[in-house]
């Protein structure tokens, strides 16, 4: 964990703005402002860039990608960058809180997986771009997007210490317990053999 020097107002301050940040759906923003629908009611119903892609649209499925990691980024960013590392650290937990529980959809938000690899390219980017080379090679053995999140959120502790970036392991150990839990569904269709595997349309 790193040093706590930032007072705990403006710490409070960082974390609700966080959160606010993080919860705009922005997969349903932008496929209502597109004309595709309410993305509750299409594939899955959840709210991220997998699901934004069962619409057809890839242009839509991109800028969801980018601006949900985006969201978090921006929120480590500007915390860094206005105060402390300390400060930082609770701006990425607090933004994928708010992707993943956001007040607008009563709490019902995506299971992100973006947004976590947002926060870690710019909490260190070495160890955010080993996560997603690590994404990019499960999905390309596994083929299953899911399953290639799952492998890439587990080695995301290890490559914090191959890196030496120890002072984030415990957030980043509490990212991926989300994570977990989040793809709690996927990982039972994955034991099951029915998880939908990448360019195969799901049936339901």
């Amino acid at each position: 964990m790193p040093e706590i020097v930032t007072s705990s107002q403006l710490l409070l301050l960082t974390a609700v703005l966080a959160y606010l940040l993080g919860s705009i759906p922005f997969g349903l923003v932008i496929t209502r402002a597109m004309g595709l629908g309410d993305l509750r009611k299409i594939g899955s119903g959840n709210i991220g860039a997998t699901n934004v892609l069962r619409t057809g649209s890839k242009g839509a499925a991109l800028a969801t990608l980018l601006l949900d990691a985006g969201k978090g980024g921006i929120a480590v960013l500007v915390a860094r960058a206005t105060l402390a590392e300390d400060a930082a650290q609770l701006a990425a937990l607090a933004s994928f809180l708010g992707h993943l529980f956001p007040v607008w959809l009563g709490f019902k938000g995506g299971k992100g997986v973006a947004t976590f690899l947002g926060t870690l390219l710019v909490l260190s980017w070495p160890v955010g771009l080993a996560v997603c080379a690590t994404w990019l090679a499960a999905a390309a053995v596994i083929r299953i997007s899911s399953a290639a999140a799952l492998v890439a959120a587990a080695s995301s502790s290890a490559w914090l210490v191959w890196f030496q970036e120890g002072r984030m392991l415990l957030l980043v150990m509490v990212l991926t317990v989300l994570v977990y839990i989040r793809h709690a569904e996927n990982l039972r269709r994955i034991k099951a053999g029915t998880e939908p595997k990448i360019g195969r349309k799901k049936a339901s």
